[in-house]
């Protein structure tokens, strides 16, 4: 459940992350790069290693968890919850996929060699994380459409961006998977993901 807590926050966090861009044209520049780390980070010691192996870098996404499960806000976020669904749903179909699947181990190969000439956040990197999103990932279902201020969404920095944290949130979905999440556990298991949530974040603090 801690794994599966961990993920599901990551995801959720990715989530916010893309609303924030599209609406502000910026975003924590740590956790964006702990964001593209997840996705080279295939590897990990442990669960939280893919995300730099701090609680902390997950906080937002753990409130955020806490936030649209909870009760104690009726006034859901209907487009961070989109968001959401429609990552689980291109993880879903990118599984049943394996010529896709090599592709982007393949692919994801020759991000982390190039990690090691350029920086991860470099606006080179960025465009070639964000390429993996539109040529493997982007095909497989119906297109995420990112709601925000249309002159910031023009940009081709931000769309580099917003691309490169939806490939980070299918990698992050696709942990969640692996870790044992299943959709009926969000429904059925909920008070459990919370709990555990609110144990999370007490260890940050």
């Amino acid at each position: 459940m801690r794994d599966q807590t961990i993920t599901f926050a990551a995801i959720c966090q990715i989530a916010a992350m893309v609303q924030k861009i599209a609406r502000q044209g910026s975003v924590n520049d740590e956790q964006f790069e702990v964001m593209l780390s997840s996705i080279i980070n295939t590897s990990p010691s442990d669960t939280l290693d893919v995300y730099g192996g701090e609680l902390s870098h997950l906080q937002d996404g753990l409130k955020a968890l806490s936030y649209h499960l909870g009760n104690e806000n009726k006034q859901k976020d209907p487009e961070l919850t989109r968001y959401i669904v429609s990552l689980l749903n291109l993880e879903r179909r990118l599984t049943k996929n394996s010529k896709q699947l090599n592709a982007l181990g393949q692919r994801i190969a020759d991000i982390q060699r190039q990690s090691h000439h350029y920086n991860l956040t470099s606006p080179q990197m960025i465009s070639s994380i964000a390429s993996i999103y539109s040529e493997l990932i982007s095909p497989l279902g119906a297109r995420i459409q990112v709601a925000g201020d249309p002159s910031i969404l023009k940009t081709e920095a931000n769309q580099h961006k917003v691309r490169a944290l939806l490939l980070a949130g299918v990698r992050s979905a696709v942990l969640w998977r692996q870790v044992g999440g299943k959709r009926r556990n969000i429904l059925f298991a909920r008070s459990k993901l919370l709990d555990c949530a609110k144990q999370l974040l007490n260890e940050i603090y």
